[in-house]
């Protein structure tokens, strides 16, 4: 008799996703927007221009942990 629960036929290493390359892009823009933040604060102080680039590095940190909370 056949088991109906038993998986015979499993793939050894499914496709990676396409969400799943957005990862390295999504901490370019981390990266990067944190330097501008510093840069535009500090060195050139102009306080518009680093907020805008904190609150991009916030949305990218904020994606970053909700995908890994995601996928855990």
């Amino acid at each position: 008799m056949t088991d109906p629960y038993r998986v015979a036929d499993a793939p050894a290493d499914p496709p990676q996703p396409a969400a799943d390359r957005l990862r390295p892009l999504l901490w370019l823009v981390l990266v990067v927007s944190l330097a501008a933040n510093v840069v535009l604060t500090t060195v050139l102080d102009n306080q518009w221009a680093g907020s805008a680039c904190g609150l991009l590095a916030v949305i990218c940190a904020g994606t970053l942990i909700a995908r890994h909370r995601r996928t855990r």
